[in-house]
């Protein structure tokens, strides 16, 4: 809608620069042969004047211009740039209409040879009355390239929303089907995110649980390979002492090894205490 009414705005604009046509010189029929007409078009190649028609398109400047070139030579080239397929035909006719030139020969896409007449008289006005100024010709143009724009872009605009409804009406509404998808997916991120938690606690749970596990069972093999080093030196120590003194009492070893045994009985309960603790 915001388009449609700058394109409406941009036509009343437009409307402002429209100049009402004026009949110009009448241009006069020049019956020149092909001999003439190829010595015109090689002239018009060799020689450097030229007149330029830029974005402003023809307005008074670019007649006065091949009016003042006519001056001295009998052709002129009028390079018009930029120029859309098909344009240079219509710059072609409005230029004959203004000037009162002939268009001998059209080069490309974008330059047209004019020859001036053989009895060419210098006007005395040579801007044409029904032409615009420099200045409102660059106005003008700026409103014709904006609506040129603002017109691809309905045209665009309106291809699309054909297509759209066209899916439409075949697979139903696409932002329903979408919400309804978005939301599953969100779902399935968070279950799938807590399962992966969930697991995670469980590994380090099994982890920790398993280095206790080692770290008990390295405690006792430990405390085992010490106690039986501990006995084993009470014994050591237990039989040296009744060796050496067996040869003075008899009645002293029966002392000792009744104590001796009983320390490892001792030492042994303990060990075994420890055992049932961990377990």
């Amino acid at each position: 809608m915001q388009a449609k009414a700058k394109e409406s705005l941009l036509i009343e604009r437009l409307k402002k620069y429209e100049v009402r046509k004026v009949q110009g010189p009448i241009a006069e029929e020049q019956n020149l042969t092909g001999e003439e007409r190829f010595y015109m078009k090689k002239m018009a190649q060799k020689g450097s004047n030229y007149v330029p028609v830029g974005r402003r398109g023809v307005f008074g400047g670019v007649i006065l211009n091949m009016h003042l070139h006519w001056k001295k030579h009998e052709t002129v080239k009028v390079i018009c740039r930029p120029c859309k397929p098909g344009q240079v035909h219509e710059y072609a006719d409005e230029i004959s209409r203004l000037s009162g030139g002939t268009p001998i020969q059209i080069i490309g896409d974008d330059t047209i040879v004019f020859y001036r007449g053989r009895h060419y008289v210098q006007p005395q006005v040579m801007s044409p009355i029904d032409t615009l100024s420099k200045k409102r010709a660059l106005e003008k143009s700026k409103y014709e390239q904006s609506l040129e724009s603002v017109r691809r872009f309905i045209a665009i605009a309106e291809k699309e929303l054909e297509l759209y409804y066209r899916h439409v009406a075949l697979y139903g509404e696409p932002i329903c089907r979408n919400s309804n998808s978005f939301t599953n997916e969100k779902i399935d991120s968070k279950t799938s995110g807590n399962s992966d938690i969930m697991t995670n606690k469980q590994q380090r749970d099994f982890s920790s649980t398993d280095k206790e596990l080692w770290r008990s069972d390295s405690d006792l093999d430990n405390e085992d390979f010490s106690g039986s080093e501990i006995g084993f030196s009470d014994e050591s120590v237990s039989g040296t002492e009744v060796d050496s003194e067996d040869e003075k009492d008899v009645s002293i070893p029966k002392r000792n090894s009744t104590f001796c045994s009983g320390s490892s009985l001792a030492s042994r309960s303990r060990h075994n205490a420890k055992k049932m603790r961990y377990n």
